[in-house]
């Protein structure tokens, strides 16, 4: 069954002096500023659409890479992964880098190299942003 997920954004004044706050609706997680300098500068307290695209693919990865490890056999103990979004005023989102660190019993170091690009592929975030360019930094912890 398909889901639908809900996050508005109410924004005042220009590009460069105004300011703005995204609400995820779907979860009532709650209310976030977001500005121009926090995008391009320093967060300074609020976040970015970049950020909020970060949390979307290091959680999609994690859930992907998860997924996939256990119907191997070899379930995670634990993943740790971070995605580094990078902005570049006037270029746009100029490359995503994905890393991760994880605990599996039982897995050589190759295999879960292999297991993490498949997850990149599958992934569908990385799917979503496939116009962007997406590297991964994979390895036993």
């Amino acid at each position: 069954m398909a889901t639908t997920r809900k996050a508005t954004t109410h924004w005042e004044g220009s590009l460069f002096e105004g300011a703005g706050k995204v609400t995820f609706e779907s979860s009532g997680l709650g209310t976030y500023d977001v500005s121009w300098p926090s995008r391009a500068e320093e967060a300074n307290g609020k976040t970015s659409p970049e950020e909020l695209i970060a949390a979307a693919h290091s959680s999609c990865f994690s859930m992907a890479l998860s997924n996939g490890l256990a119907k191997a056999g070899t379930a995670a103990t634990s993943l740790d992964t971070t995605a580094d979004v990078e902005f570049t005023p006037g270029t746009g989102i100029t490359g995503i880098k994905l890393t991760v660190r994880a605990v599996v019993e039982g897995m050589s170091n190759d295999d879960f190299v292999a297991a993490a690009e498949a997850a990149k592929t599958g992934c569908p975030v990385s799917q979503a942003l496939s116009g962007t360019t997406i590297t991964l930094d994979a390895a036993l912890a």
